[in-house]
């Protein structure tokens, strides 16, 4: 396997254009703090010899001053184009990329991402003759209409998201043909239209631009600041841009998305904790708006990669010194490595996974104790549920436990009832259809947070888990109409709040 490495193209104060490509190691001036913490990430990675796909950063410094960036990342594009053999807007072998957000300092889910970027309806037949395979390509087509109309456009997700309840009458998208998602293709282009008064974007040129420049601009987004300003991170140290060759987890057969730990987070246990849904693009498990399965299935269909998976993440600890958060795709049966980063914990996995590391020799005493230092007793204690009679406790409904622990409190629904509730003494649980980044104050302002859809390693479900909140995702037999504010689990009464 040829090693990827960082290939500078531009430098200005902080301004760096960088092609993650093949040949060299990083330059001596490049920092994490210009990169942003992905980039320095993957570059890491790739000189570790795993498997990451090509790509090109643009640097920190551009995020205070955009406008003129678009002048300066062809030449890192070209650089691309000639790694992969691809060209972006090429009617027969088309470059598809994905965008996203990076900053120095780890900021899960604030900022945006944008995936097949370079779709188009002149590139779409040559995406089928690459891959052979229809339903990929007007799969990708569909999830970059309404993504580019959501990020880009501001039009509202709930649009297209009736547009796909219209095709799929309640089955699952991923069994969805050819046929049924071109139709949902042409009613996003028609929403699309709606909506924005201006029909999408039909050059792949304008799409990577507006894409870059709306990645830019999430850094200024009202959940970013929240989130910068719960932890204390400064504005102005912007965030930078990933620009990735797609693979895809929606190519059917032996493909998906996952995201992992390379051990528990809420308990610290060392064993892998993964996230995978199977025919899938990696934002249907971190999005929040899915509902994903744990590893088994991963490990049942394609064994040889789960084993690849878990020496890959003791990699990851040795290399990085830590408990690593990762994304992965595998692709009909080859796994691409995306992102990792420190991962989020719980006080009790802190605790655990720093005596676990010092115990292995990965990380020295002064290390581990500057890691639980702001740890205590209160923090570190554990709590249960129990009867005043004794007798077992019979559940209302089960999801998947994405932070452990005992909240309780009256339910509430938005930012707002949070808030009020909050000011006048009463503990509240936060109850939302989907596990939303953008629901972060409420999530500060709540004792815990409770979804219908989600999967534990979704950036929400990271978020509470960071911020120590009780956080239990993925409730199926919950029902809930935020419009009515009523809500109901299979047998029970529904309540009205």
């Amino acid at each position: 396997m040829n090693r990827l490495s960082v290939e500078e193209i531009s430098y200005t104060a902080g301004q760096q254009i960088q092609v993650i490509g093949d040949g060299t190691p990083l330059p001596a001036d490049a920092s994490l703090d210009v990169l942003g913490a992905k980039a320095w990430n993957l570059a890491k990675m790739a000189a570790l010899g795993l498997p990451v796909p090509p790509a090109f950063v643009i640097g920190t410094g551009w995020c205070q001053q955009p406008e003129d960036v678009h002048t300066h990342w062809p030449a890192a594009l070209q650089r691309l184009e000639a790694l992969t053999g691809l060209s972006l807007g090429d009617h027969r072998r088309p470059l598809l990329l994905s965008v996203r957000s990076g900053a120095a300092v780890s900021m899960p889910g604030m900022m945006e991402s944008l995936l097949n970027i370079g779709l188009t309806e002149a590139t779409l037949p040559g995406m089928v003759r690459l891959t052979g395979h229809p339903r990929l390509a007007w799969d990708a087509y569909r999830r970059l209409i309404a993504a580019y109309g959501e990020v880009v456009a501001g039009i509202p997700a709930a649009h297209f998201e009736a547009d796909l309840d219209g095709i799929r009458q309640g089955d699952d998208e991923r069994e969805l043909d050819f046929a049924a998602l071109r139709e949902v293709a042409n009613r996003h282009l028609s929403t699309y239209v709606r909506e924005a008064g201006e029909p999408f974007p039909q050059d792949a040129h304008v799409q990577l631009r507006e894409a870059i420049a709306a990645v830019f601009a999430s850094w200024q987004s009202a959940k970013a600041r929240a989130y910068r300003e719960l932890h204390g991170i400064p504005h102005d140290i912007g965030t930078a841009v990933t620009v990735q060759r797609m693979v895809f987890g929606n190519a059917g057969g032996l493909s998906g998305a996952g995201v992992g730990f390379t051990r528990n987070p809420s308990s610290g246990e060392p064993c892998p904790w993964v996230d995978f849904l199977f025919n899938a693009q990696g934002e249907d498990v971190v999005s929040g708006r899915r509902s994903a399965r744990g590893h088994d299935e991963l490990a049942l269909v394609i064994p040889n990669l789960w084993e690849t998976l878990k020496r890959i993440c003791s990699q990851l600890e040795s290399a990085f010194g830590d408990m690593q958060d990762f994304e992965f795709t595998i692709e009909s049966g080859r796994l691409h490595l995306l992102q990792t980063r420190s991962g989020k914990r719980t006080p009790q996995a802190a605790a655990r996974i720093a005596l676990d590391l010092l115990d292995q020799g990965i990380i020295d005493s002064a290390t581990a104790l500057a890691r639980t230092q702001h740890l205590n007793a209160s923090a570190l204690t554990l709590r249960s549920v129990a009867s005043t009679d004794g007798r077992r406790l019979s559940p209302l409904a089960h999801a998947a436990s994405a932070a452990n622990g005992v909240a309780c409190g009256e339910i509430v629904m938005d930012e707002a009832r949070a808030r009020a509730r909050k000011a006048a003494g009463v503990p509240t649980i936060l109850v939302k259809r989907d596990a939303e980044t953008h629901d972060i104050a409420a999530i500060e302002l709540a004792a815990g947070l409770l979804t219908q859809r989600g999967a534990r390693t979704s950036h929400a479900a990271v978020v509470a888990r960071q911020l120590g909140k009780v956080c239990l995702v993925g409730c199926e037999t919950l029902s809930l109409d935020e419009a009515s504010r009523t809500l109901a689990t299979t047998g029970s009464r529904r309540a009205i709040l």
